[in-house]
């Protein structure tokens, strides 16, 4: 059962979260790894290093879309693809993300969640809720 009165805030909590861990591994890329160095990561996996200014913006506009809820399913759905990039990458690392290399269990939780969040929908406080007519909702 769900509880109609609650499910919008916890919709608005997942939205949040999932926002901010975007923006947050935007952010790693840029200042921790930085650019090049995240394109030589795709690189030696076998991906062209052009990518990584197109993941690093979606990521960092995606998280923000997402976090203010202006469309933010829609976002979670075409950022999708990449979450399950990041699955694949590492996939053969093992179980869990402390492994060498990083293993897929988080990967594998955040394309989850933002499959739920595709389902179940913005939430409370959405800017623009995905679906919505004209004006933005507060539930």
């Amino acid at each position: 059962m769900i509880d109609t009165r609650f499910a919008p805030y916890g919709a608005l909590a997942l939205r949040i979260a999932l926002g901010v861990m975007f923006i947050a591994h935007a952010y790693l890329k840029l200042a921790v790894f930085t650019v090049p160095g995240f394109a030589g990561f795709l690189g030696q996996i076998g991906l062209p290093g052009f990518l990584a200014w197109p993941i690093i913006l979606a990521e960092a506009l995606g998280g923000l879309a997402i976090l203010l809820g202006i469309h933010g399913r829609y976002v979670s759905l075409a950022l999708l693809p990449i979450l399950l990039g990041a699955l694949s990458v590492h996939a053969g690392n093992g179980w869990l993300f402390t492994a060498p290399n990083g293993g897929w269990e988080y990967p594998a939780f955040l394309a989850l969640t933002a499959l739920a969040h595709v389902l179940i929908g913005d939430g409370a406080l959405a800017l623009r809720p995905a679906g919505a007519a004209t004006k933005p909702a507060l539930a």
